[in-house]
């Protein structure tokens, strides 16, 4: 059956089918029990980037286009590893950065092809430099 972003939502609920774990781990065998077992690992408990595209999908027929611009962005960070996501959420507090800086992690997000995030690291840039809040 094909995705309908308007009838299948919550995803877990209505089709948990199309929900699974970075590994392909169906939603049904992610329980508290298979995790205390060490069936599943920490890592193993995260969205993937295609769930969050269907969420993404599923806020967008709603009419929630924000919300739906940043399940987009989420679903190209996750193949970031943890450490390099929290430098970059960190670099991109205002006054904590350069705008050279910036445009390096945006350089690397392209490379990382994560575009629609790359393209948000350069905004930010542009509004901290039109409000004075580049670091230097």
């Amino acid at each position: 059956m094909a995705f309908d972003p308007r009838n299948d939502y919550p995803l877990g609920t209505r089709r948990p089918d199309l929900v699974t774990t970075p590994a392909g781990t169906p939603l049904a065998d992610v329980t508290l029990a298979a995790a205390h077992k060490g069936a599943i690992a920490h890592d193993e408990v995260r969205a993937t980037p295609e769930t969050l595209r269907r969420q993404a999908e599923v806020a967008r027929a709603a009419g929630r286009s924000q919300l739906a611009d940043n399940l987009e962005r989420a679903a190209e960070l996750t193949t970031f590893p943890e450490d390099e996501l929290l430098d970059m959420y960190t670099a991109l507090r205002p006054g904590r950065s350069t705008a050279a800086e910036l445009e390096r992690w945006a350089a690397l997000l392209d490379q990382h092809r994560a575009p629609l995030t790359a393209a948000f690291v350069r905004e930010a840039a542009a509004a901290y430099a039109e409000r004075g809040l580049l670091g230097g």
